[in-house]
């Protein structure tokens, strides 16, 4: 990689999880967006075929007229070839199939326990991060050896647990997850300024916020549009809204039935705690006693958002895989826009092309005082020339604290269960979350039954 006239050239990124049909497409479009760099993308996967078609798609894109920047893609078959020399690691991966997250989301059912999401925290969080640990792990092993200066962008769930493990492996790894979730609330709080004061046309990019908290249960204690407080328009906006939600309602068309929220949630728990929760309701609810939001599918729904079964994952899944074979068979035209993440444009901070502050997942050294030292936790950062600091947060706040240090905590046990493959300490993390609303006897029979159902992947627990 080298610098010329405030260009970057020669710019090397390993994909790993390179097969993806999905986030893979935003980044390409993204790389195809900016004019200050190119290089080349490797592109791994365990399943090669779908990296070759990705390849195929990422290369069709230099020809397209609206494309401004020059990348090649090469699928490779080692995760060595894919990292070896790289100034960035992507790491975007589905730990498992999704028959292993049907029994995540769905085998809890059985014992009166409802996920949204079931990928972060509570009983599916625990199970999805005994299965990615140890491919993390790998993962941090090809870095530490063939790319230690590399810069390791990760965009896999559970966010908090993978971003530790990779610490836990390699101490000196320059690692950080990135999440779009602050990003959604900073767009409801655009809308809210426009709703109660008027004023129209604002950016995500324009709400100026001070992020606390850890992934997927983010939280504001400051917000700010110009020299405008934006907490007693969002109080207004609470209070008129709350009742009823707010934005679209929740129908039948089978992607707004799972993903569409009323934001209600977010406006309880601001209701409850004077503090805007920064992350979709779906996430939110799942951190919370597991009776407020999701006793069961009805109280969901009452509350504005849905349950997304596994089953519409595979029907997406199976959508995609569709548009895929249309976009490497030419059938279809990857469309170039900017996908709304800030992977690309971090990247650019990281070279030394433009200044950037934004949310990241790095560990705590001090930036949130009352939360464990070297714990994952989410807050802004700025990026310059291969340099990330993290900006200095302040403490949680008392009134949230005791919910944020208990999930801290416990996701700092599930770490390092994770970690040593310690299954019965996992199986502490496990009984610790709000969710899991059993007794001792009738959790232990769910953690053994969830770990049968996905015991392909957790081998190494068990030598």
């Amino acid at each position: 990689m080298r610098i010329i006239e405030n260009k970057a050239e020669d710019v090397k990124i390993a994909y790993i999880g390179g097969g993806s049909r999905g986030w893979a497409w935003g980044f390409m479009s993204d790389l195809a967006s900016c004019g200050d760099m190119c290089g080349s993308v490797y592109l791994y996967d365990i399943d090669k075929e779908a990296a070759v078609h990705n390849q195929i798609i990422g290369n069709r894109i230099k020809d397209d007229p609206e494309c401004v920047s020059e990348w090649e893609y090469k699928a490779v078959d080692t995760l060595k070839e894919a990292v070896s020399g790289a100034d960035f690691v992507i790491i975007s991966i589905l730990p498992g199939t999704f028959d292993d997250m049907e029994s995540d989301v769905h085998c809890p059912e059985k014992y009166g326990i409802y996920q949204s999401v079931g990928d972060t925290v509570g009983a599916g969080g625990v199970l999805r991060a005994l299965r990615t640990v140890p491919m993390f792990d790998v993962i941090a092993d090809a870095v530490r050896d063939y790319a230690p200066d590399a810069w390791v962008i990760n965009y896999t769930n559970p966010m908090t647990v993978c971003v530790k493990a990779l610490y836990n492996r390699f101490p000196d790894i320059k690692a950080f997850g990135c999440c779009h979730e602050v990003f959604g609330t900073q767009k409801l709080l655009a809308k809210a300024i426009e709703d109660i004061k008027g004023i129209k046309n604002i950016q995500r990019s324009d709400i100026d916020v001070n992020v606390v908290g850890i992934n997927h249960f983010t939280w504001l204690t400051a917000a700010n549009y110009k020299n405008i407080d934006i907490f007693p328009i969002y109080q207004e906006f609470v209070k008129k809204y709350k009742a009823d939600g707010f934005g679209e309602k929740v129908d039948d068309n089978w992607r707004n039935k799972y993903f569409s929220s009323r934001e209600m949630v977010k406006m309880d728990l601001f209701d409850r705690y004077g503090y805007i929760a920064a992350a979709g309701d779906r996430h939110l609810a799942e951190f919370c006693p597991g009776k407020w939001y999701l006793k069961d599918p009805d109280t969901a729904a009452k509350w504005g958002f849905g349950l997304t079964p596994v089953s519409w994952r595979k029907q997406d899944l199976a959508e995609r895989l569709a548009k895929s074979k249309r976009l490497v068979e030419g059938e279809e035209k990857m469309e170039i826009s900017k996908s709304g993440e800030e992977g690309v444009n971090q990247i650019r901070a990281l070279l030394g092309l433009r200044e950037l502050v934004t949310n990241v997942n790095i560990p705590n050294v001090g930036q949130i005082p009352n939360l464990p030292y070297g714990a994952v936790v989410e807050t802004n950062a700025v990026f310059r020339a291969n340099s990330l600091t993290p900006v200095f947060a302040s403490s949680v706040p008392n009134e949230i604290y005791p919910m944020i240090v208990h999930i801290s905590s416990n996701q700092q046990i599930l770490a390092s269960a994770c970690s040593r493959r310690d299954i019965e300490k996992a199986f502490i993390s496990f009984i610790n979350e709000p969710n899991v609303t059993l007794g001792i006897s009738d959790a232990r029979k769910l953690f053994d039954e969830m770990v049968d159902n996905t015991k392909e992947y957790l081998g190494e627990y068990f030598n």
